[in-house]
């Protein structure tokens, strides 16, 4: 048997890069027997069932480091969170949810800042007082090709999947980022200022060098159904040192006396991320007794 990664799936057929050749291969009936999907992302054994076309069979899937949901992908080693200067604006509400989302599935996690020429003072202090302590930021512009190289040197390696909102560009920075790809990509809706969606299916693009991307369908708002209120603090990078510190041990980080959280607001732990830690614990609350 050979060893690949499957790198596109279509209505249950599957490309796996096997090194040298990418077979077309499908999944064995007992997969469905047990409920167990292939995923883009996963590193799978093949039987080769014709060289000649290039056919096999999944004969094994190994074991996934990590799963993501939306979109459906495993072993992604590095996430790049996608939200352009303007047009369409930062939403942080939604910037948050996805880095808790990100911390959830505790795969490793960067930001970049994309159409960076048109970025405005305050959206930069924003960035760079709230999120560049805590996480890798990068600023990009696929017109410029400013921090391009550095972003590409970054990802060196990696598979990596751009996730986001609609129209802030991440098919364009991954067509940037690799010119012989030709990803489609579409224009903001001026009306909305929400980008028309493009990519409607999960693939891994070989950009050479052992480095994979995979661009996702973008959105505007994500749910935290699944994450529980014990488990919220854990989410937020900055509370992590603290945990523990607290007079009580179940201490929520909301009303209660002596918490390490809330004394260090300001000192490491930005107001506005509290103030949002608050509205999303609030959330999770109401969905608990709904």
């Amino acid at each position: 048997m050979l060893e690949g990664r499957i790198i596109k799936g279509i209505g249950g057929l599957y490309f796996v890069d096997a090194g040298e050749k990418i077979y077309e291969a499908n999944a064995r009936g007992i997969f469905r027997k047990l409920k167990i999907t292939p995923l883009v992302g996963d590193f799978v054994k093949i039987s080769v069932i014709n060289e000649d076309k290039k056919r096999a069979s999944i004969e094994k899937i190994l074991d996934r480091k990590n799963e993501l949901i939306r979109p459906k992908i495993a072993n992604i080693d590095l996430c790049i969170i996608t939200f352009a200067a303007k047009s369409p604006d930062i939403n942080f509400d939604t910037l948050d949810r996805f880095l808790i989302l990100s911390e959830k599935i505790n795969i490793n996690t960067v930001i970049c800042i994309n159409k960076a020429d048109l970025s405005d003072e305050e959206t930069i202090n924003i960035i760079n007082k709230v999120y560049a302590p805590i996480y890798d930021v990068f600023y990009t512009c696929t017109k410029t090709k400013e921090g391009v190289d550095k972003l590409l040197k970054f990802i060196n390696k990696k598979a990596v999947v751009f996730a986001g909102p609609s129209g802030v560009g991440k098919s364009s920075l991954i067509n940037c980022i690799a010119p012989s790809l030709t990803l489609k990509t579409g224009e903001i809706s001026r009306k909305i200022e929400r980008g028309k969606h493009t990519t409607r299916q999960v693939e891994l693009i070989d950009m050479g060098k052992g480095t994979y991307a995979a661009d996702s369908p973008g959105f505007t708002s994500l749910s935290l159904n699944g994450i529980s209120l014990e488990k919220l603090p854990y989410y937020f990078k900055e509370f992590k040192k603290y945990l523990g510190g607290c007079r009580f041990n179940d201490c929520f980080h909301i009303k209660e006396p002596d918490c390490m959280v809330k004394a260090n607001i300001g000192n490491g732990i930005s107001e506005e991320r509290y103030k949002r830690y608050i509205c999303f614990a609030d959330e999770i609350k109401k969905g608990e007794f709904r």
